[in-house]
Parts: C-alpha cells; sequence; structure tokens
C-alpha cells in the first residue's frame, strides 16, 4: 500500500495538467506568429474575386444615333431600366423562344419577333443576346439605318434652325396655355416613323426575309424530291418527303405566328395606339414644360428637338394640345404592309404543302393500281388453280384399284388425259369470261 500505483489518480491528474500546459502554450505561439485582421469585413469580401451575378445576360444598346454599347446586366436592372414587369421579360427567356409577341407598355415595346428579342423604349433600344449569328443582320441594319437618318435629320434640323428662329413669336404658349401649331418651315425636316416605330420596321424587315429565304429554300428542295418521288416511290424518297414535311410544318407554325400576332395588332386600335411612345414620351415632356413655366427664349430649341423625335405626317406639326390620341394612320400602314408580305410568305409554303398532297394523292393512286392488279393477278392464278384442281380430281379417280373396263381398251391413255386438260381449260376459260362479266378482272 506504501508503494505508488502508476495508475492512480493523482498520476493521471499531473499528467492532464501538462497536457493543458501545453497546448496553451502552442496556441499562443500560433496566434503570435497569425497575421492581424482586417479592421473591417468589407475587406475581406474585396479581397475575395468576384463573382459574374447570378441570371446575367449579354444586351446591346442602341440609342437614337445609331451608337451601341454591349454590356451584361440581370433581369432587376433591365426592369427597373426600361420600366417594365417581370412578366414580360420572361417572354424573352428560353421558354419562349418559339413564340412571337409585341407587347406595348406605359414606357417601352417588348419584341419578341423570331430570333430577335428586344426592348424598345421612346429614346433606345435594349436588344438580347446580339452576337447570334442570326441576330447579326439585324444589328448591322439597325446601326446603319439609325446612323443615317440621323445625320440626315441632324442636316435637316440645323437648316430648319434658322428659319424658326425668326418665326420664334408666332410659336408662342396662347392665353389658354396650349401649344399652337407650328409650321414646317424646313425643308430638310422630312416625314419619318417615331423612333420605335423605326426599329419596329427593321425587325420586321428582317424577320420578313429570313422566313422569306428559308421558304425558297424550302421550294427549291421540295420540287424536286416530289417529282423523283413521283417517278419512283422507294423507301429513301417516302424518307426524304416524310422530313420536308415536317420541315414545312415548323416553318408554317413561325410563319403564322409573327403574323397572328400582327393581325391581332390591326384588329385592335387600342394596342396601337399604346405602341406609340413617342407621343406619349412628348405628352409626357410637354406637361412638364408647361408646368415648369417654361420661357419663350426656349421655346424654339424645344420645338425643334420635339419636331425631330416625333411623327410628321403633314406639312405641319402638331403638338400636345393637337394631338389626336387615336390616330394610328403609321402604324397600320406599317403592320399591313408587313402583314401582306407575311400573307405571301403563308400562300408560298400552302402551295408547297398542296403541291406534296397532290404528289401523295399521285403516289397513292399508283399504289392503289398496283394493288388492284395483284388482286386481278390472284383472281386469275385462284381461277386456273380451280381447274387444275378439278383435272387432278379425275386423275385421282381414276388412279384407285377399282375394276374399270377403260383399262382394258388400248390407247385410251393419250385421249383420256386431252380430254380432261381441254375440259379443265374450258372450265378455266368458262370462270375467266363469267369475272370478266362481272368486272372483276380488267380488260
Amino acid at each position: 500500500m506504501g508503494k505508488s500505483n502508476p495508475f492512480s489518480f493523482r498520476r493521471s491528474s499531473s499528467t492532464t495538467r501538462r497536457r493543458r500546459t501545453t497546448k496553451k502554450v502552442g496556441e499562443s505561439q500560433q496566434s503570435a506568429n497569425a497575421p492581424s485582421p482586417p479592421a473591417n469585413v468589407g475587406d475581406v469580401v474585396a479581397a475575395k474575386p468576384k463573382k459574374k451575378a447570378g441570371g446575367a445576360r449579354l444586351w446591346m444598346r442602341f440609342d437614337r444615333s445609331g451608337e451601341s454599347e454591349l454590356f451584361e446586366c440581370d433581369k432587376n436592372t433591365i426592369i427597373k431600366r426600361a420600366g417594365i414587369p417581370a412578366r414580360d421579360l420572361r417572354i424573352l427567356g428560353p421558354v419562349f423562344s418559339n413564340s412571337s409577341n409585341i407587347l406595348a407598355r406605359e414606357k417601352a415595346m417588348v419584341v419578341n419577333l423570331e430570333h430577335i428579342k428586344a426592348i424598345v423604349t421612346a429614346e433606345e433600344v435594349l436588344l438580347l443576346d446580339p452576337l447570334r449569328q442570326e441576330v447579326l443582320p439585324f444589328v448591322d441594319q439597325l446601326r446603319h439605318q439609325l446612323s443615317h437618318k440621323n445625320h440626315f435629320n441632324t442636316s435637316g434640323i440645323q437648316q430648319g434652325g434658322r428659319q424658326l428662329a425668326l418665326r420664334d413669336t408666332e410659336s408662342n404658349l396662347s392665353a389658354s396655355g396650349r401649344w399652337q401649331p407650328v409650321p414646317e418651315t424646313a425643308e430638310g425636316l422630312q416625314a419619318e416613323l417615331p423612333f420605335e416605330f423605326q426599329v419596329l420596321e427593321i425587325a420586321l424587315e428582317v424577320v420578313c426575309t429570313y422566313l422569306d429565304s428559308s421558304v425558297a429554300d424550302l421550294e427549291r428542295d421540295a420540287y424536286p424530291v416530289l417529282d423523283e418521288l413521283a417517278k419512283n416511290v422507294s423507301t429513301k424518297n417516302l424518307e426524304r418527303v416524310r422530313s420536308l414535311k415536317s420541315n414545312l410544318t415548323r416553318l408554317l407554325a413561325r410563319v403564322q405566328k409573327v403574323r397572328d400576332e400582327l393581325e391581332h395588332l390591326l384588329d385592335d386600335d387600342e394596342d396601337m395606339t399604346q405602341l406609340y411612345l413617342t407621343r406619349k414620351w412628348l405628352q409626357n415632356q410637354q406637361s412638364e414644360a408647361l408646368l415648369g413655366g417654361v420661357g419663350s427664349n426656349s421655346f424654339p430649341n424645344n420645338v425643334l428637338h420635339l419636331r425631330r423625335l416625333s411623327s410628321v405626317k403633314s406639312g405641319s406639326m402638331l403638338t400636345s394640345g393637337n394631338l389626336n390620341d387615336d390616330d394610328v394612320e403609321d402604324l397600320e400602314m406599317l403592320l399591313e404592309a408587313y402583314f401582306m408580305q407575311l400573307d405571301g410568305t403563308r400562300n408560298k409554303i400552302l402551295s408547297v404543302r398542296e403541291y406534296i398532297d397532290d404528289t401523295e394523292d399521285y403516289v397513292n393512286i399508283q399504289l392503289d393500281n398496283q394493288r388492284n392488279e395483284l388482286i386481278q393477278l390472284q383472281l386469275t392464278l385462284t381461277i386456273a388453280s380451280f381447274a387444275i384442281a378439278c383435272e387432278t380430281l379425275v386423275a385421282g379417280l381414276f388412279g384407285m384399284n377399282i375394276p374399270c373396263r377403260l383399262y382394258d381398251i388400248e390407247g385410251i391413255f393419250e385421249p383420256f388425259v386431252g380430254g380432261i386438260t381441254a375440259a379443265s381449260l374450258v372450265l378455266f376459260l368458262l370462270v375467266l369470261g363469267y369475272a370478266r362479266w362481272k368486272k372483276l378482272l380488267g380488260s
């Protein structure tokens, strides 16, 4: 009992204290060698590389002058910038890639036509996925036409500005606080569509051209295939026609969607009125100018700016006091032109489909004719088999071992065989003639 036990509680406690002391010394050394923490949490966040925002997509911005800017942003930024609800932005997503829509909102127009997906306002265009191969023609044409029109309008406004500056006394506000009509004195200032309709016209032109080229390719491939099928009905030719019909059905559906969307707009004047973004923008600007008490000195410049942005249909420019909100003649003429073009494209596709149907009817007639010929051949062979079976029946009867006087006659075999063969032939001709008389066999 006097000896110390190595497994006693006192030895275990001392060992545990030494381990704890060693652990604390090691932790103090590590803390002394460790770098000091940053002053705030923001330094740590800034030190990490920035991750790409989730849902960011590539957009291209065009202004009125044709200047473009390529950038990436998420849908929330686009929604705030264009002032459209989130459900309208979903139309531009991949889920509705096969649909065609033209939606009018208070400050923007959402365009989803085939591969062109854009948001158009009175001052700019936001184009989604501008680097796609199908969208590049629209980008080039939009940049070219906007730059050309901007150069033309700038020269016309500079020329007209000198004349309008001499007539600013005729352009003052009336006592009722309404804008007065301003005569069109600048020769360089010609009638043109509002900015949003210029973009819509370019989009419709690109889409219609693309659909027309697709229909032309379809026609070029369809007629040789159908003619070959009419000459030779084979599995290979039938497979080619099946693939052709699938492509035709898809193309017809695409053309029909764009055509139906234009027809829907043409049938609803209220929707067309909502598409006049520049008109609404002008009214807001003029209302703000009236409320802000714009002086007469700045009026000519404002008129020039507003006249350049608005649609001029006659020799005079009507301002907010005389603007007709129900006048949709410009847009109606624009949509009708492309509606007729799409209707012509649709008729081309329908003519190809009718040619396919006619070819299929012709092939079916050929197959029915061949089937009828096979049935007639089968009927002829059946009649021949019946006649031969009758002759075989007679031969079988005489082949039995039964007593018969014919067996005792010399040289009776050949005449007997010839007789029953002739009888079978006569029977065959009689049945065949009956079938022809009943028109069961062709002539």
